[in-house]
């Protein structure tokens, strides 16, 4: 959709960026020392360009993910992906996915999507306020978006609720995260689509407001901002 908004627009929004220091693996302090989960995709690289596929210029198929060295006291894995660059006061969520299987290592292209998919009771709420991948859709002109895929193993503890949003899984990582791990994939625009008729850029999404971060530094590595 917003390959549609002119390219003076991005542009004109290149210094609007959420930022990386906002991005949930930044931005929540938990309560335990974490390990260290190596988080990787068979499709990508870290810190290299999404194929186009996972994009909005493409299929918007979920990419592949594998991890390695969840803690064994994992009760849970839980998944959200953030656009780091996203022209917003908060990071755009692009999926929640819950509830994943410690014992898993990984999840498929396309598991994630959507609804009918085969993760589907499992989906939280995107800041579309849509359960599935929101594909990649920097606007023109805005140059590269960071889109910061993290995993983070949880201790048993209360159930989350259907479709949660980015706040409630902010609370779960602070109260009950054990092991966290990040990988970033990026994506540009960079030759837009012209059209007539301008989209308009998403609103944050209420449920995202930041978060009370009195709790002390992270005790496990950062993103570097």
């Amino acid at each position: 959709m917003l390959e549609k908004l002119p390219e003076a627009v991005g542009h004109a929004l290149e210094g609007q960026r959420a930022g990386i220091d906002k991005v949930l693996i930044n931005s929540v302090h938990p309560s335990a020392a974490l390990t260290a989960i190596a988080l990787t995709s068979p499709a990508f690289q870290a810190d290299s360009r999404l194929p186009e596929r996972f994009t909005a210029d493409g299929d918007g198929a979920s990419p592949p993910l594998n991890w390695q060295n969840v803690p064994p006291q994992t009760a849970a894995l839980a998944l959200i992906v953030e656009d780091a660059d996203s022209p917003t006061p908060e990071p755009l969520v692009h999926a929640i996915v819950v509830d994943i299987d410690p014992q898993s290592t990984g999840l498929t292209e396309g598991e994630f999507r959507t609804p009918e998919d085969a993760v589907a009771e499992r989906l939280g709420r995107n800041s579309y306020l849509m359960r599935g991948w929101l594909p990649p859709d920097p606007p023109p002109g805005h140059g590269v978006h960071r889109y910061v895929f993290q995993i983070f193993a949880l201790s048993s503890g209360d159930s989350l609720s259907t479709v949660p949003g980015r706040g409630e899984i902010a609370v779960a990582v602070r109260e009950r995260a054990i092991g966290c791990g990040a990988l970033i994939g990026t994506y540009q625009r960079e030759h837009p689509v012209r059209t007539e008729a301008p989209a308009t850029v998403p609103a944050a999404v209420e449920d995202r407001a930041p978060l009370d971060l009195e709790q002390g530094p992270v005790p496990a590595p950062t993103l570097p901002v």
